[in-house]
């Protein structure tokens, strides 16, 4: 029976073949072009390589998704995945890499830290790695498509014994209807040690850019050159947690500020401490429509970027306007519940 599948829906460049050659150099796979074939892709190995035309938009892409959520939102259950992403022009890898991954979780797959190389049409995006691999351009790419391969055919799953959560948000409990929904999640998670951290404001400096080395010299004593709550309280629970839990209001379709702010802020503790062990949930409530624009902004800034283990259903997304709302949106208590169980079923290692 065929375990590692390569959904392939556009014919690929041979830059794009380099990099699957690379991926799977010690993979045995089936090639999935067709969404009038596809098999049960349950429990499965999924290996998306993605040809990107200049509008950033596979039709056929589209077409193997609406196939699998005709099948149910169970239908890639089981499954892990990682993406080759390329284009010959400058947009739209890392936007697609998102809307495949998140379209992917609401199916049940996940995927892990870092699943994702992209290659924008002149490899600009790679630049940056050329100070630490100091390769050219191309030999990068093909390394990084070599290491995902075999991180994904490697990774081993344990569960964890006694997980514990970190729930960061910067809300107001008396108001946030955000916080509610996690309160009536947090109750089915009886014995579960959860920290949570509020992020106030007034209490968080947002990141200045600083230079390399100076990030890596502070991220080496586990601190940060802007201090406060981030490095006082943030950084140690982090580094003990087994899960976060974002919890995010959607006001303007976008993260709020002081998570934003905090998001950032990690990228010291990041140049010591990598998080492929650590599992990201989160909790996004709208009032009227866009939580999965603020779900992708989760999926690109702490799975893609910062190496947090994407498990599936990873969010709790609903809507609700007027302050206690969240009470009356219908199976609420159900959704919250099921979703606490997911949460235990999802906290791996």
């Amino acid at each position: 029976m065929t375990e590692y599948y390569l959904i392939l829906p556009e014919k690929p460049s041979p830059f794009l073949e380099k990099m699957i050659d690379m991926a799977t150099n010690t993979i045995e796979y089936e090639v999935l072009d067709d969404h009038r074939k596809l098999p049960d892709l349950r429990n499965k190995k999924i290996i998306f390589a993605i040809e990107l035309p200049n509008t950033g938009i596979s039709n056929n892409l589209n077409h193997i998704f609406m196939e699998l959520f005709s099948r149910g939102p169970h239908a890639l259950l089981g499954s892990q995945g990682i993406l080759l992403v390329h284009s010959n022009y400058q947009y739209f890898t890392k936007t697609s890499a998102q809307s495949i991954i998140f379209l992917s979780n609401l199916l049940g797959c996940r995927f892990p830290g870092r699943p994702l190389v992209e290659a924008t049409g002149n490899l600009d995006n790679l630049i940056p790695l050329q100070k630490v691999y100091k390769l050219p351009l191309e030999e990068i790419c093909f390394k990084l498509c070599k290491e995902l391969g075999e991180r994904f055919s490697q990774e081993k799953i344990s569960k964890v014994e006694d997980p514990n959560i970190l729930v960061l948000h910067s809300s107001n409990r008396h108001t946030s209807n955000t916080l509610a929904l996690w309160d009536m999640v947090a109750k089915h998670l009886d014995g579960v040690d959860i920290t949570e951290i509020n992020i106030e404001n007034g209490t968080i400096v947002d990141c200045m850019g600083c230079s390399y080395k100076t990030c890596k010299e502070y991220g080496q004593q586990i601190s940060c050159y802007y201090g406060g709550i981030v490095v006082e309280e943030v950084y140690p629970a982090i580094l003990k947690a087994d899960a976060l839990v974002f919890i995010c209001p959607n006001y303007n379709d976008m993260l709020s500020a002081n998570i934003v702010a905090l998001i950032n802020r990690l990228t010291a503790l990041f140049r010591k401490t990598k998080f492929y062990d650590k599992t990201l949930f989160s909790i996004i409530v709208s009032g009227h429509s866009g939580g999965d624009a603020l779900a992708k902004q989760l999926i690109s800034s702490l799975n893609i970027n910062k190496t947090f283990r994407l498990p599936p259903y990873f969010s709790l997304m609903a809507v609700a306007n007027d302050r206690g709302a969240i009470k009356k949106v219908p199976n609420i208590e159900t959704r919250a519940k099921e979703f606490a169980e997911n949460m235990l079923n999802g906290i791996c290692r």
